[in-house]
């Protein structure tokens, strides 16, 4: 496999075999080693093969993970955090074996601090649930992958999604976390002040190291009020470009939009089909509006004459919290529809993130690479800040539609750092991007290895992912 670095580390066995022993005496029950326990844990939705632990711990604790990590180091074997097992760059497989910690049952809320605009939580706790909770009290967390993803994995691997044009990427609004180190020591990087220029920021360190260098066990996580108002819009283009060119204009006018997001024909053609909606099978841009009532609506008219001026038609806006839901429950489900759109193949799901005057071009290079080489590749994005997925789907056991699907994600990788990018806006590095990010930061990524020795001298955190350790 070309793109995924598929590493097998080394085994301990002994320290293994110990390490598990010992694990079983202190957690019983909550200490599993079936086979498909083992599996769900390296769960995958990419086509990178699972490489499974040999035994899931099920924290309940911030005690729990100190034990469980500081007993496997103490035998020098490794240890890897578990959310919801939604990565997409193989980022919970154990290339060296060891143990896999799930953190689902540390979901508690701790601390609703209103006047301040922040909550502190647990990682399990889902993104669902905290807004759930918030709701009644006229607060949101607006940080949206699609997924219902954990907030400590979302923590982890840096995600964003389609509100980050208006409200950033969870290195934004995480204020300040605990984590367990290698060690088992547990350091706190903050309080609640919403800046501090005191020391190293290491929060920002821990946030998108992906379970490297420690294990988040609780969060402080900024929040906002929800909007008086908010609507919906849709605009169809008649290409690709014409959209992203309509979402540049946007972005340069300074209209403060909420969501924009690109789905191209292919992505509308297998949403369409897949949550039963009648849109046009055309490119189209998804949009939302926060604000008050006078500012929303002022907000949709400005976008609609950048459209018309695009070339855009249909566009409409809703305001019905019924149809609203029902367009953005679509639109996150498109990864599903493009799936169900072929029966038997797997989605191979990856994103770049140019600037956003570079935007249109990437794009429609992209489309036109996966259509020469006659793959099935569906384009969604969060544009409003240069961020796009292709979904290219394919048969695995299939080795030429395999090497098109790779050569053709490398070259987008390439493209985007061409494009002065990045290989990955959100899904994280894990081991599939891992190839490219020496590429990016050329001696940049010798000071990230230089940082993981040094914390994490054993290799024991989530080895094999982000970092080459030579």
């Amino acid at each position: 496999m070309a793109l995924a670095d598929l590493e097998t580390l080394a085994r301990n066995e002994s320290g293994i075999a110990s390490a598990v022993a010992i694990l079983k005496q202190l957690f019983g029950e909550r200490l599993k080693t079936s086979q498909a326990m083992r599996e769900q844990h390296a769960h995958t939705i990419t086509y990178i093969p699972g490489q499974l632990p040999d035994a899931v711990v099920f924290a309940e604790s911030e005690e729990d993970v100190r034990e469980t990590v500081r007993i496997c180091a103490e035998h020098r074997v490794p240890v890897i955090p578990f959310g919801t097992g939604t990565s997409l760059e193989g980022g919970v497989n154990a290339p060296a074996g060891g143990i896999s910690i799930d953190l689902a049952g540390m979901n508690r809320i701790i601390a609703v601090h209103a006047e301040d605009l922040d909550v502190t939580l647990e990682p399990g706790v889902t993104r669902e649930a905290l807004n759930n909770h918030l709701r009644d009290m006229g607060l949101f967390f607006p940080i949206d992958p699609g997924a219902n993803a954990s907030l400590g994995g979302m923590a982890a691997t840096r995600a964003s999604g389609t509100n980050a044009v208006r409200y950033g990427t969870m290195r934004d609004n995480v204020v300040s976390l605990s984590a367990v180190m290698p060690d088992g020591r547990l350091v706190r990087t903050g309080g609640r002040a919403r800046k501090s220029s005191a020391g190293y920021d290491l929060t920002r360190l821990l946030v998108g190291s992906e379970g490297t260098l420690g294990i988040i066990t609780q969060l402080t996580l900024r929040l906002y009020g929800i909007p008086e108002a908010m609507s919906a819009a849709i605009a169809s283009f008649p290409d690709v470009e014409s959209a992203c060119n309509a979402t540049i204009l946007a972005m340069q006018s300074g209209i403060p939009m909420a969501r924009i997001e690109l789905m191209d024909t292919e992505s509308v053609t297998a949403v369409n089909a897949y949550s039963k909606l009648d849109m046009p099978q055309q490119p189209l841009l998804l949009l939302e509006f926060h604000g008050s009532q006078a500012g929303v609506k002022e907000q949709a008219e400005s976008f609609g004459e950048i459209a018309s001026e695009c070339g855009g038609t249909g566009f409409k806006w809703v305001t019905k919290p019924e149809d609203r839901n029902r367009l953005w429950k679509a639109r996150h489900d498109a990864y599903w529809a493009i799936k169900a759109a072929t029966p038997g193949k797997q989605s191979f799901p990856t994103d770049v993130c140019v600037p956003i005057s570079r935007l249109a071009e990437c794009v429609t290079e992209t489309e036109r690479d996966i259509k020469e080489n006659g793959l099935f590749g569906p384009i969604v994005g969060h544009v409003g800040d240069g961020n796009f997925h292709a979904s290219i789907c394919l048969d695995p056991a299939d080795a030429d539609e395999l090497r098109r699907a790779e050569d053709v994600m490398e070259r987008l990788a390439m493209r985007a750092l061409a494009m002065e990018g990045t290989c990955t806006g959100e899904h994280g590095v894990g081991q599939g991007k891992r190839r490219f990010l020496r590429l990016e930061h050329g001696t940049g990524s010798d000071v990230m290895a230089a940082i993981k020795r040094a914390i994490d001298p054993d290799n024991i955190m989530n080895p094999g992912k982000v970092v080459t350790l030579t």
